[in-house]
């Protein structure tokens, strides 16, 4: 989706006109670029309502197919389709994957919070990654005995 843009200060200084961009914008959404700092998006409440109700309607449509006895291995089957990096997970993983991913989806739907959806594929890519390297791999998997205990870090008074 392309987004109207303009800067920050526009916004500050000239806030009418900055809110006909966003009026004009046919996806009613506003990149707002900042120099320093990570960028906005301003959006209307009727976008922000409406992107909401699709979001919370294709996971509960999503979760209900799932409810079937053969969804599993289907979701499992579609994963590398979705994350072409899942390919490189063991299949038991994938299948953890999938249903982390399905019970994240639907609580962070209920919070209208995506942040808990992101943080799951970036750790599972993460893992994605090391079992495509096979000598981290194999590093990771070396038993390395008990150390014994950990000291506690120097704390400055």
């Amino acid at each position: 989706m392309t987004l109207a843009e303009t800067s920050f200060s526009d916004l500050i200084n000239k806030p009418v006109r900055t809110v006909e961009l966003l009026s004009g914008s046919f996806a009613h959404s506003l990149r707002l670029r900042r120099r320093d700092d990570v960028d906005l998006v301003l959006t209307t409440a009727s976008r922000y309502d409406q992107d909401h109700v699709i979001l919370d309607t294709a996971v509960r449509l999503f979760v209900a197919l799932l409810r079937d006895d053969d969804s599993e291995s289907l979701l499992v089957r579609v994963l590398p389709e979705v994350f072409a990096w899942a390919a490189f997970l063991p299949e038991a993983d994938q299948r953890l994957l999938a249903m982390e991913l399905v019970r994240t989806l639907r609580g962070a739907s209920d919070l209208d919070n995506l942040a808990p959806v992101t943080q799951l594929i970036v750790e599972w890519r993460h893992t994605a990654e090391v079992h495509a390297d096979p000598e981290l791999a194999e590093a990771l998997r070396q038993k390395t005995g008990d150390f014994g205990p950990v000291p506690a870090p120097n704390v400055a008074p």
